[in-house]
């Protein structure tokens, strides 16, 4: 504290030269700490993706739905290339040649097992990680590091993102909420390490401003020029300060300044790369004005943003949980007005509620094909689509709702990564993790020296 009111008083004393107020300053340090990321510019690329079959980046995506699908009607019928989309897809046809319906894929660490009840937040914990989440609901949580953190880790210094976590659901990391498991496992897809989510985002307004800064089309570089200009006299500020500071210290609180100035450094490299990455991206969108009300329009405000993202490439590596597995949201917006998990387990009895379930199935996957023709729709530096050039996996990690199976999970491969997968086709594979597919995705998002990745087997090559 003796830092802050020191820093005030010297800011105070120099209110000719500007309006620094104590108020100010603490706001300045608040907004040092929030340091936005900025976009990557394509010469910025690595020589041997400079020379590859496509000079557009590629882009990984993971879109998590709750609660499983209405069996009857999610896998097509047919063979591998002549397949017909069954009724909860059919809103994909327009972009049926983009996409892989995969059956055949598992999460075993999701099952039971000796943990007991629980399934949803193993389900949710397990999504994007392959391994089993200890069961606690206490501070103890272990898991595993995320395939999307995997490739954050070798691409994420390309771009001013390394990743981006959206969700439209509750932000939590304690408590309990499934059975004696963290309500860290069910809130979060994206995990940095074994004991550390990485919090998604849940307001679209909030979201777009970290992308893109504050203010309208054709004000937000300069408010965001503004807002570099006063980091960069804060940090200026500070390590000038600790410097003085320094010699009044004992060894003991020399460690803790020697640590806030690691972290003040950091931000210095953050914002050397302003200049590195150029000018931030502008799109010509509105603002979103924060969380709706309609869950339908909360889906289509984070869609929008993931493809603003993509589009100005400010990053290439992406999550977002549409919610939590296990939900009990309503859909009053198509006359549902039970929750979704109550559904799921009243189908087996009631013709009814199975119904219902098939009807949320298609809102949701309403909006993920909405998302996709957008993808198509923009051009990229190549020529090709956005979508082209991404690899999007939607799905989760219960098949049967009412049963609470993790074997032939939902999924699809969206995207041809650039042109290397086969995409417009029904692929089934013998039975093994889901985690072989994320193995296969890091070879097509150019990942080297990964081998294996939570509980695969091997890569699967096929897509």
């Amino acid at each position: 504290m003796r830092n802050a009111g020191y820093a005030s008083n010297r800011l105070d004393g120099n209110a000719t030269r500007g309006t620094w107020t104590r108020r100010r300053f603490l706001r300045g340090i608040g907004v040092a700490v929030a340091l936005p990321a900025f976009e990557s510019l394509l010469p910025r690329l690595g020589a041997a993706e400079a020379a590859g079959a496509t000079k557009a980046p590629r882009r990984m995506a993971f879109v998590s739905i709750p609660n499983g699908v209405q069996q009857d009607h999610w896998f097509p019928t047919g063979d591998e290339s002549a397949f017909e989309l069954n009724r909860t897809m059919r809103s994909l046809e327009s972009v049926k040649k983009h996409i892989q319906i995969i059956s055949g894929l598992d999460h075993i660490n999701a099952t039971p097992g000796p943990d007991g009840a629980g399934d949803h937040a193993r389900a949710n914990a397990t999504l994007l990680t392959g391994v089993r989440a200890r069961k606690t609901a206490g501070s103890d949580i272990n898991l595993g590091i995320s395939i999307d953190q995997v490739a954050a880790k070798h691409i994420g210094h390309l771009t001013r993102f390394p990743s981006l976590e959206l969700t439209c659901d509750k932000v939590r990391k304690s408590g309990l909420c499934d059975s004696g498991y963290s309500c860290a496992y069910l809130y979060n897809i994206s995990w940095q390490s074994a004991t550390t989510p990485m919090t998604p985002e849940p307001n679209p307004r909030l979201a777009f401003e970290r992308l893109f800064g504050a203010g309208t089309h054709g004000e937000r570089r300069k408010v965001t020029a503004a807002r570099e200009e006063a980091q960069r006299s804060v940090l200026d500020f500070v390590l000038d300060d600790a410097k003085s500071l320094a010699r009044e210290l004992g060894s003991k609180d020399q460690r803790k300044l020697d640590e806030y100035l690691t972290g003040v450094r950091e931000l210095e490299k953050r914002l050397d790369n302003v200049d590195a990455f150029g000018e931030l991206p502008d799109p010509a969108a509105e603002t979103p004005a924060g969380i709706p009300a309609d869950y339908g329009e909360h889906m289509s405000l984070m869609f929008d943003i993931l493809a603003l993202a993509f589009q100005t490439d400010s990053t290439r590596v992406a999550t977002l949980l549409l919610a939590g597995d296990g939900t009990n949201y309503a859909f009053p917006q198509i006359g549902i007005p039970e929750g979704h998990h109550y559904l799921t387990h009243e189908q087996g009895r009631s013709p009814d509620a199975a119904e219902k379930v098939a009807q949320i199935d298609e809102y949701y996957m309403r909006h993920f094909a909405a998302f996709l023709e957008k993808l198509e729709k923009i051009e990229d530096v190549d020529g090709r689509s956005v979508l082209h050039n991404s690899m999007i996996v939607y799905g989760g990690a219960i098949a049967d709702g009412n049963r609470h199976t993790h074997e032939n999970l939902p999924v699809i491969l969206a995207g041809r990564g650039g042109g290397e997968l086969r995409t417009g086709r029904y692929l089934k594979v013998t039975s093994q993790p889901m985690t072989n597919l994320f193995l296969g995705m890091l070879d097509h998002l150019g990942v080297t020296g990964v081998d294996t990745f939570g509980d695969s087997t091997g890569r699967l090559h096929a897509i």
